[in-house]
């Protein structure tokens, strides 16, 4: 995996595992690692990313930002889910994958199981298309284990 071959397939990345599991640190590893090789590269925590897509087209730069992430060759969204997906960050998500869909890599890392994207997303016939262009062109890595946080506890 850190050879990187998902990314210069175009493929995408779907990290789950229950929280402090280490999602984010793996996502953020192969940023670091995708920089060194000088790919284009953008972290983004999803809810901060939907509010940035959404002040981007109060400021009429929301089709600079798409170009942009098109040009990115890897893309992390961390975080995905955590917080509701309402109608405008819908078609933010649908106007960014479909933008990338075979033409670069997504990383996405959650705790919400796959399954449950569909529902997540909502607008049923906007969640289909974003799934069908994401979830099938991805790998996916189910961590397991206890927080590492739990693990670094203090101890009074």
């Amino acid at each position: 995996m850190l050879g990187l071959g998902f990314l210069h397939r175009k493929e995408n990345l779907i990290i789950t595992g229950p929280t402090g599991c280490g999602k984010s640190f793996l996502a953020q590893c192969l940023g670091v690692k995708a920089c060194q090789l000088l790919h284009r590269t953008q972290y983004y925590n999803t809810a901060r990313f939907f509010d940035e897509a959404k002040l981007a087209r109060l400021a009429g730069t929301y089709h600079k930002l798409l170009k942009r992430l098109q040009r990115t060759e890897l893309l992390i969204l961390d975080d995905f889910g955590l917080c509701s997906i309402d109608q405008a960050a819908r078609a933010v998500l649908m106007d960014v994958i479909e933008e990338r869909y075979e033409k670069s890599s997504t990383i996405i890392a959650t705790q919400i199981p796959v399954a449950q994207w569909h529902e997540l997303i909502g607008g049923n016939t906007i969640a289909d298309a974003i799934l069908d262009r994401l979830v099938f062109s991805s790998h996916r890595l189910e961590l397991k284990g206890e927080s590492m946080r739990k693990q670094k506890q203090l101890s009074l």
